[in-house]
């Protein structure tokens, strides 16, 4: 049996650039968070490998997880000491931004395409595990459990729920349509990958009312997960229930939405 081969770093230079320009901006004294955001705006590489670590920053070639770039960015400009490194973590861990943005301010600070992007990562990897976890704990209510540990009855009900198929199914039929083999474990790249490939599976194939209202079960229980982390940290000044503006952004993301699994 052969040992598996170290992964190949994969960094680019134009990331590299991006980076010295961010790292120079902040020694000329500008707000950290603004400096990060324009280098997330000019970011242009969609995938690396540092240290060993893959970074996908483009899930399914469409939707942005613009926190592990700016993770990537903040572990580059670590040891610089440049950072604050509370409201870093706030941002990475906590998702709490240091300045207030209205969602037109950080569109604008992304630019129309990364944002759109943003939107598809937003409900087709977090609000789509969101909606499995609603869907988990319905089915746990139902059968009067309390699931301490895996339960594949309760994954089954999730899947066929949301999908009409089971998850093993369903696996099967994402790794045909990636030409991939079939294996059960997925890495966390992958998870994000398929969980993607699941909700454009399921807004190409339901009825728009079902769609929406899937999903906004799914804004829910992410808000209620919000709530909770929140709560641990002793802020409680965000809402439980997804403001008009969210509701606004999910009405005019599936009027939009026209994809089909690849």
């Amino acid at each position: 049996m052969q040992s598996e081969k170290p992964i190949k770093p994969l960094i680019n230079r134009d990331s590299e650039t991006l980076i010295a320009n961010c790292r120079q901006a902040l020694y000329r004294g500008e707000p950290w968070f603004l400096a990060l955001l324009d280098t997330v705006a000019k970011w242009n590489v969609p995938y690396e490998v540092v240290d060993e670590r893959e970074y996908r920053y483009l899930v399914g070639g469409e939707a942005f997880d613009w926190l592990l770039l700016a993770e990537r960015i903040c572990n580059a400009l670590e040891k610089d000491d440049l950072l604050p490194i509370p409201e870093v973590d706030a941002l990475l861990l906590d998702e709490r931004m240091p300045m207030h943005f209205t969602e037109e301010e950080f569109k604008n600070a992304l630019g129309p395409a990364k944002y759109r992007a943003h939107l598809n990562f937003t409900y087709g990897v977090l609000v789509e595990e969101a909606l499995q976890l609603a869907m988990e704990q319905r089915s746990q209510k139902e059968r009067g459990t309390l699931m301490m540990a895996h339960d594949v009855r309760i994954e089954g009900d999730v899947y066929r729920r949301i999908y009409g198929n089971d998850k093993q199914d369903l696996l099967r039929e994402f790794r045909t349509a990636q030409n991939k083999p079939m294996i059960n474990r997925l890495s966390l790249t992958e998870h994000k990958e398929f969980t993607y490939w699941l909700f454009k599976r399921r807004v190409a194939q339901q009825e728009p009312a079902r769609v929406a209202s899937d999903t906004r079960q799914g804004m829910l229980m992410l808000h209620r997960l919000r709530e909770i982390k929140n709560r641990r940290n002793g802020r409680l000044d965000i809402a439980q229930e997804p403001n008009s503006s969210e509701t606004e952004n999910l009405e005019q993301f599936i009027t939009t939405t026209k994809i089909t699994p690849h």
